[in-house]
């Protein structure tokens, strides 16, 4: 088969492509953005070709998806409808993937990307498998029994695919420009959690998990007693998060992780529940997960000079919360910056205070504008993020050229935050405070 992807630079087509590719395919691609972003690294490995232009001709039998992000006028997308090309959806062609292995559907409004890296990690040394992760990451190979897939509720995609396995980390408010209300999220996981063959392993100490109707046979984790996997004894400090794990009452082991903040010990728990389901024993487990490296953009950090800078894909308030309080945990004596792009005027508007209580964790906040590529500010009421602005204790706007005020900041750590493109703010930083 032969698979042309537009706008192949995106997180979740960039791991497409990949899958694609090592499941036998022929794969090309196209994206408007011409800057080098962190999810062409596996593209590159694979010489996967990437046009920028409509100039290259367009075989006959080329199978055509593209992102979200793209609008169905887009050049690409006419030209391809024009020639008479097969046009699927992202999800539909993930559907039919995750209908050949056994697969493993990691989904939650938080957490996903991290948690599915965790079972990746762990099935891969015992097994060998194939995964799809949000931050570009992919690989398969058919001989492989098992897929671990980051399921995303975005546009409803997951509900193409065929869990043999399902794991919700949470559920909360988001994406309101496709979901009217929380109960419509609601009914939305609970329907992909009964298409699960197997188990639901899910988070119990979530409200919005413990209200649905789940068919399958459900394993809950959490903090809270009344759940089946338990941490206690939980201890988190400079060095990471350490904690005993019950299972139905019954001591399993003291874990250690090499990760900051207790929402990545609720992430472990569903890894550590998932990979025994799998076979892993929990010795096995608890000694993978102590060299443990997390995803791209998750809590990633680089030394400058005097400074930590921690590149992270929050884009929603809560992921903001714990991205900010982990930071502290890891550096309690620096002082704590937070630099947020925000992303879709929809979450903007809708989650405002949410962002400026989550951002006044930090000593000091700078705040660019809105970056959206598949909405506009018109539709929103001309939304801009004055809104956040106003609410924040201390706090200056900036933009990515624009970043001198961050300079003055000395024995700091610099949490810099989104889920849009904030490579070119982060590189103008570094060389500039290099230079001092």
């Amino acid at each position: 088969m032969k698979y042309y992807c537009l706008g192949i630079k995106g997180a979740g087509m960039a791991t497409l492509a990949n899958i694609l590719y090592d499941l036998g395919n022929e794969v090309i691609g196209y994206d408007d953005a011409r800057d080098y972003k962190f999810t062409q690294e596996g593209l590159d490995k694979r010489n996967i070709k990437i046009y920028y232009d409509s100039n290259h001709p367009l075989d006959k039998d080329l199978i055509v998806t593209h992102s979200v992000a793209l609008k169905s006028d887009h050049k690409e997308i006419v030209r391809a409808r024009n020639n008479g090309l097969t046009i699927k959806k992202y999800n539909e062609i993930l559907g039919q993937i995750t209908e050949m292995f056994d697969t493993v559907c990691v989904s939650g409004t938080h957490g996903k990307t991290t948690t599915s890296t965790m079972i990746s990690h762990i099935l891969d040394k015992v097994y060998k498998v194939n995964y799809f992760i949000g931050d570009g990451t992919g690989f398969a190979d058919k001989n492989n029994k098992i897929f671990v897939i980051e399921s995303d509720e975005f546009n409803r995609h997951f509900l193409a695919y065929h869990p043999s396995y399902t794991v919700i980390t949470n559920i909360e408010l988001e994406h309101t420009e496709i979901y009217k209300d929380i109960e419509d999220i609601r009914n939305t996981f609970q329907e992909f959690a009964n298409k699960t063959k197997n188990v639901v392993v899910a988070c119990g100490d979530n409200k919005n998990i413990r209200m649905l109707n789940i068919n399958p046979k459900t394993i809950y984790y959490g903090f809270n007693d009344d759940n089946d996997v338990i941490a206690k004894n939980v201890i988190l400090n400079e060095f990471g998060s350490e904690f005993d794990c019950y299972v139905y009452n019954e001591f399993k082991g003291h874990f250690h992780l090499p990760l900051f903040g207790k929402h990545m010990v609720l992430n472990a728990l569903a890894a550590i529940t998932i990979c025994n389901l799998e076979g892993v024993t929990y010795e096995k487990i608890n000694e993978l997960l102590s060299d443990f490296k997390n995803a791209k953009r998750r809590f990633a950090i680089e030394n400058v000079k005097d400074n930590v800078v921690i590149d992270d894909y929050a884009h929603h308030p809560t992921e903001i919360k714990v991205t900010l309080e982990a930071a502290r945990q890891k550096y309690p004596d620096k002082e704590l910056i937070a630099v947020f792009k925000p992303n879709t005027y929809s979450r903007t508007r809708d989650f405002y205070k949410e962002f400026a209580d989550s951002l006044n964790i930090a000593d000091k906040v700078y705040l660019t504008e809105i970056e959206c590529n598949r909405e506009k500010s018109i539709d929103y009421g001309n939304v801009t993020s004055k809104v956040i602005f106003d609410l924040l204790n201390n706090a200056e706007m900036i933009s990515d050229n624009e970043i001198d005020s961050l300079l003055k900041h000395h024995n700091a750590v610099i949490c810099i935050m989104s889920c849009a493109s904030i490579t070119h703010l982060k590189e103008n930083y570094i060389k500039k405070y290099n230079e001092l």
